[in-house]
């Protein structure tokens, strides 16, 4: 049994650099985030209104920030669910690994970055819904 719960994906505020002339955030491996980068992926062209996602990780820590646009994180432990809107490219959501997570209400031209503790491995997701109350 996984004991995480919702309340263990918390939101981070960035480091942001800048003036009129525009910004920058720059991360750290361990240092804004607790976790260090292994992977780095993104998501967009996502149809306004369409939803990605929807699936849990074993071991996998994701950092998920709207670098543009914004769009809805729904987290659910098996007992309880939140909804998270990010909608700043300073501001992160800690997602940690046992929480099923699906990334709702694209607005249109929103980009999701998400920074992740692990590569890509097929057998750390956990893809169907009742699988997931199982391992919890």
């Amino acid at each position: 049994m996984v004991k995480v719960s919702v309340n263990d994906c918390n939101l981070i505020n960035l480091p942001q650099i800048g003036d009129r002339s525009g910004h920058i955030t720059a991360l750290n491996n361990n240092a804004e985030i607790s976790f260090a980068i292994k992977r780095i992926f993104y998501l967009y062209d996502i149809p306004g209104g369409e939803s990605r996602g929807a699936h849990a990780h074993k071991e996998c820590h994701q950092l998920l920030v709207a670098v543009s646009g914004s769009f809805e994180v729904l987290l659910d432990d098996g007992k309880s669910k939140r909804t998270i809107m990010l909608r700043s490219p300073n501001v992160g959501l800690h997602i940690v690994p046992g929480i099923w997570a699906s990334e709702i209400n694209f607005s249109s031209g929103s980009i999701c970055l998400v920074l992740a503790s692990h590569e890509y491995s097929e057998e750390d997701y956990i893809r169907n819904y009742e699988d997931y109350l199982d391992y919890k």
